[in-house]
Order: structure tokens, then C-alpha cells, then sequence
């Protein structure tokens, strides 16, 4: 089995085509050391995952809390808000620059959709974080850094 870049699920080369049949691979989805497995309780069977097991499709902006709280909804519905227990990162790609990415559940992140990613650091503020000057977002108070603030000055 295969989980390619896009999200998409494959089973001997074919895909998935079933909502519900992902979901329930999803669901027994784990990360065991540097490898990702389907555990039943029979057995482990390994999984190829390209870039991340879940993409990020839907963002939404609850600001109606203290803190604007930032949810993503993911491929296969699953629903997370970025903050304390769910946290985003930002890692550098050689093709693609920055590519942001949100804690799903245990060591499992999806990547968010391209879309969305500009939609993301248009949220974007600069601030103190750990006594340099970071551009990031804030999610239910917590600050994510994107890049050093000194990167995006003057453009």
C-alpha cells in the first residue's frame, strides 16, 4: 500500500476509489519508529507514505475565543485545531519552498493543501520567539514560526 503526495490512497497500484474504505485505513494508521503500519489486531503491515498520510484540505477561522483559533479538516475527515495538541511546523522543500504541515494525532501530520498555505500566511505576524524576530501564525495563543522575520522584510 501507497499513500501518494496528494493524499491519495493506493492499493497495488490502483486507487483507492472508496471514502470509507480510507477512512477505515486511516483509522488503524500508526508510525512505528521511521515507518508507517496498518495495526489490526492480527497484525503490522507496512505502508509506503510519500510526503504525509493525510493533506490538510479545509481551514477555518474560529474568531469568536480570546485567540483566533485556526481548524483544518483533512482528506479524510478528520478535524484538528492547531494549537497546543495539535501543532503546525513549517519545514524548507527544494521545489516547493515552505511546506506547512499540522499534527493529526501521534506522530502522524498532514501536509496543507497549497491553497490553504497562502490562506495561512496571510494570517501571518512577526514576533519575539525565542529572542529573535520570527514571521509565524498564532492559534489558540500559541505562535507557530514560518521563517525569521528578516527573510519576508521588503516584500
Amino acid at each position: 500500500m501507497r499513500i501518494a503526495a496528494d493524499g491519495t490512497w493506493f492499493y497495488c497500484g490502483s486507487p483507492i476509489g472508496r471514502l470509507p474504505l480510507v477512512q477505515l485505513f486511516a483509522s488503524v494508521l500508526r508510525k512505528d519508529g521511521d515507518r508507517y503500519v496498518l495495526v489490526t489486531p492480527v497484525e503490522k503491515v507496512g505502508i509506503r507514505v510519500d510526503d504525509a498520510p493525510f493533506l490538510a484540505v479545509e481551514m477555518t477561522v474560529d474568531e469568536t475565543t480570546p485567540e483566533p483559533a485556526l481548524a483544518f479538516r483533512t482528506n479524510v475527515e478528520d478535524v484538528v485545531t492547531a494549537g497546543p495538541d495539535h501543532p503546525l511546523r513549517f519545514e524548507r522543500a527544494a521545489a516547493e519552498g515552505l511546506k506547512p504541515y499540522v499534527q493529526v494525532r501521534g506522530d502522524l501530520w498532514a501536509l496543507v493543501k497549497r491553497s490553504l498555505y497562502y490562506d495561512l500566511i496571510e494570517r501571518g505576524v512577526a514576533e519575539k520567539h525565542e529572542g529573535a524576530d520570527w514571521f509565524g501564525v498564532r492559534s489558540q495563543g500559541m505562535f507557530f514560526p514560518v521563517c525569521p522575520a528578516s527573510e519576508i522584510e521588503g516584500l
